[in-house]
């Protein structure tokens, strides 16, 4: 072929439908989420104290926060817990809380310097009216820190490590008693080596619907993370051969037995806990591969959670610059990161390219005539209507409106979403744009007059704090009987969404 009639038809095929399809996608979702009618009233059930003289105000990232909480947690006895991340655990009892146990003062290198930090998550083991174990995360300075670390990433060493993310288990010698005393054990240590400690490890939590006999039953999950890699500052940030692989927790969604290889004689995982031998990598006969990964594929799945009714298993994933995720668990799937964001193809692989770039994926992939290895999320949005997704719950409680949907919010901006359960379940079909529709839900309160005042979520934490907010720092917790727990890290307020009549 002459070359000049070829350089011809290449720049054809590169105008082509074909190769326009594969184009950089600037804006992912052109359409914003909207409000369609979907109204739910917040309310309040409890302030913690006022904890901003707790920390140094060189070493707190917001000392104008009231109290930073970031989870609350219902015990089969009743019991609530909720933990402002300055380093208290608190038992809740109506609208009056008291200290349950200072877990800061037991970790002098404890940071409390950025968003996630201090004592980021904490979880009850479903047995702990009878065996007093609940387990916490935090994270620490490297700087002079004595602890020995159970994993650096691959190709790092110790002198590189500038964090570590910690798990800790507390064994109360009276499960009852209205504060803690007793005894802790560390599980994990893990290095981190970006410049800043993003993306910790910031949850813990069992499958509250695994019951006593059950192969999952008193298994401890932590969330996903791909420990700093993809947004942290300094030469080890940005770095895609960090991702996708079974040799490290980078990315991975962990399922471990809590219990010491010394009590259950099972095979110990990385740090003092057991490899549950139903994992999916926990049999496969290659050395290479980490046993305690469950799931992996992740940026930040910094929450989890299950349907109460059947068991389903979901995790709110933190995107990098364009899309927020909730995906559907399923143990030994691969959610693609940094291949993935979403649906798309990340630009990180092409030569040149970025991680906040997308590009379409091939025709026959996104129709699914070819199925690739990534499972893809179940309902998405993108920078346009907010910045990191929080977290989800399948809801079947007391609010009419909001009864077989998945409720979630944005972390930054405050909003609140919601997206048909059947539908989410209907996209988890292996096509990789098939999703369900989110819309936000309007909140409001009633006045002293009994009156309706639509309100957002900034406002409310707003008016607490007396001061403007500069982030919402949502989060969602979920009560016992299924009902949605409100907060934020920035004015110690826990809210309830309640049907109208309260």
């Amino acid at each position: 072929m002459n070359i000049r009639i070829a350089h011809v038809l290449i720049a054809l095929l590169a105008l082509s439908p074909i190769f326009a399809i594969r184009a950089q996608v600037a804006d992912p979702l052109p359409e914003p989420v909207e409000k369609r009618g979907l109204t739910v009233r917040i309310e309040e059930v409890a302030r913690l104290p006022d904890t901003r003289r707790l920390r140094p105000a060189d070493e707190d990232v917001n000392p104008a926060s009231y109290a930073r909480v970031s989870f609350v947690r219902d015990l089969p006895d009743g019991r609530r817990f909720a933990n402002d991340s300055r380093g208290l655990l608190y038992l809740l009892e109506g609208d009056v809380s008291s200290v349950y146990a200072d877990i800061g003062a037991a970790f002098p290198y404890a940071i409390y310097s950025r968003n996630e930090s201090g004592i980021i998550g904490f979880a009850f083991h479903p047995d702990f009216a009878r065996n007093g174990l609940f387990y916490t995360v935090h994270g620490e300075v490297a700087a002079g820190n004595p602890g020995t670390l159970d994993f650096i990433p691959p190709g790092f060493s110790k002198a590189g490590v500038l964090h570590h993310d910690v798990i800790t288990e507390w064994r109360a010698n009276d499960p009852a008693a209205r504060s803690f005393a007793g005894a802790r054990r560390e599980l994990l240590r893990v290095g981190q080596v970006v410049t800043n400690l993003a993306h910790p490890l910031g949850y813990l939590g069992f499958n509250p619907t695994s019951r006593p006999g059950e192969p999952d039953y008193g298994l401890l999950y932590t969330s996903g993370s791909d420990l700093g890699f993809s947004n942290g500052r300094g030469p080890n940030s940005e770095n895609p051969g960090q991702t996708q692989r079974l040799d490290t927790i980078v990315t991975a969604i962990l399922r471990i037995d809590p219990r010491s290889p010394s009590e259950s004689q099972g095979t110990k995982g990385l740090g003092d806990y057991t490899i549950p031998p139903s994992n999916p990598f926990a049999s496969d006969d290659d050395p290479k591969t980490l046993g305690e990964i469950y799931a992996y594929g992740f940026r930040n799945a910094h929450r989890l959670s299950w349907d109460l009714t059947d068991g389903t298993m979901f995790a709110s994933d933190i995107g990098m610059s364009n899309i927020e995720e909730i995906n559907i668990v399923r143990a030994g799937a691969n959610y693609g990161w940094m291949t993935r964001e979403g649906y798309w193809e990340n630009g990180i692989n092409r030569p040149g390219g970025g991680l906040n770039q997308l590009f379409e994926l091939p025709a026959d992939v996104l129709d699914g005539r070819v199925k690739d290895q990534f499972t893809y999320p179940v309902a998405i949005y993108d920078h346009n209507d907010g910045q990191a997704v929080t977290a989800g719950f399948a809801y079947h409680g007391r609010i009419e409106a909001l009864r077989g949907k998945f409720v979630f919010g944005d972390l930054v901006r405050g909003r609140l979403f919601a997206a048909d359960l059947d539908a989410m379940h209907a996209a988890d079909d292996g096509i990789p744009h098939t999703v369900a529709p989110v819309e936000e839900i309007q909140l409001y309160e009633h006045d002293a007059n009994d009156r309706r005042i639509y309100v957002s979520f900034r406002e409310l934490i707003e008016r607490a704090n007396g001061a403007t907010a500069p982030r919402a720092d949502m989060h969602l917790s979920q009560s016992g009987s299924g009902e949605i727990f409100v907060t934020s890290r920035m004015d110690g307020t826990i809210r309830m969404l309640v049907p109208d009549g309260g």
